[in-house]
């Protein structure tokens, strides 16, 4: 007996007349395409290899291509023979492991996000003016590991709700707090509110840690979602960013799913859909995107629109020695 069409796996070509959005703004941030253009210009100028301490920007296809170029990745320093040329991450380094480089005697090239910097200088000078740090992120992530690490004590991680009511502070009346830059915009306010809530004289950044960028691609995916059945976000697994914008999606209803190139797409994701949303965290390449839409036009996509959004101009400047080399 033949299959009917509902019990047949979906086909090139089951989703005739479907619409596909693109969130706008979507992938690479200015603080990426610094991260990789140090590397990039690191190996033109000292040539391979160029040792970079933990994925340069957390997206494979980023990675891969550099480790193609030369790029040898660590997580540990004593990875790295001495006097070698290094590169730290764009989610930025503890200053143990600063010291740790410089004593072995390595190159270092700074790849960290500006915007990542301006919290270490925060926790920083809030350290020296008394005040102990509640820094919300995501345990286990580099970046966080980084900003907790700027100090030997004085800092604790919280994540959840539960570590706020868990909370144990020296004085309420010196107590501060910053974020990750890649949270989810309206689950770092619920924490914060809640901090608030139980330390009414917690003291805050003058300007919101999490940044541009994030709070950007996470706008766009609010403007988007509701007009879409199904959002697919580009983007590695271990993409904090990338995840948060997946999680916006599902919170305002649409399905979600996030993937690495186009041959993670599942065509029954999509099969009998009218319209789907596209976006990609901010250490994603546009290529990966235009990949993604080429899939969903052989899955029966019919038409591709770009949704308006803010247009980007930010620019970070590279390491004086490196900006000299082209």
């Amino acid at each position: 007996m033949p299959r009917s069409r509902a019990s047949r796996p979906p086909a090139m070509g089951d989703n005739p007349g479907m619409d596909v959005l693109l969130a706008n703004p979507r992938g690479f941030c200015a603080g990426v395409e610094r991260a990789i253009e140090i590397v990039e210009r690191a190996l033109e100028a000292f040539g391979r290899p160029i040792y970079v301490r933990h994925e340069i920007v957390h997206n494979k296809t980023v990675v891969d291509a550099l480790r193609r170029k030369g790029a040898v990745f660590v997580e540990e320093l004593d990875e790295v023979p001495a006097g070698a040329t290094l590169v730290f991450s764009a989610h930025g380094v503890s200053k143990e492991v600063r010291a740790d480089a410089e004593r072995r005697g390595l190159k270092v090239f700074d790849a960290t996000c500006p915007l990542v910097t301006k919290v270490h200088v925060e926790v920083s000078k809030m350290l020296r003016e008394g005040y102990e740090i509640v820094m919300i992120g995501h345990r286990g992530h580099p970046e966080a590991e980084g900003t907790v690490g700027q100090a030997a004590s004085g800092i604790t991680l919280i994540e959840t709700m539960e570590d706020v009511a868990a909370l144990q502070v020296r004085d309420p009346a010196r107590l501060a707090y910053v974020t990750q830059t890649t949270l989810s915009v309206d689950d770092a306010q619920r924490i914060v509110a809640a901090l608030r809530a139980r330390f009414p004289q917690i003291r805050g950044p003058k300007r919101d840690d999490i940044c541009y960028a994030t709070q950007n691609r996470q706008d766009a995916v609010k403007f988007m979602a509701p007009k879409c059945e199904v959002v697919i976000v580009v983007g590695s697994p271990n993409s904090s960013n990338s995840n948060r914008l997946r999680e916006v999606a599902e919170h305002i209803g649409a399905e979600a799913y996030m993937v690495d190139s186009a041959a993670d797409l599942k065509a029954e994701w999509i099969a009998g859909r009218k319209r789907v949303g596209v976006t990609a965290g901010a250490s994603a390449p546009e290529v990966l995107v235009e990949q993604l839409v080429a899939r969903l036009k052989e899955l029966g996509a019919a038409s591709v629109r770009p949704l308006e959004g803010i247009t980007e101009s930010v620019v970070f400047t590279l390491p004086r020695e490196l900006a000299k080399k082209r």
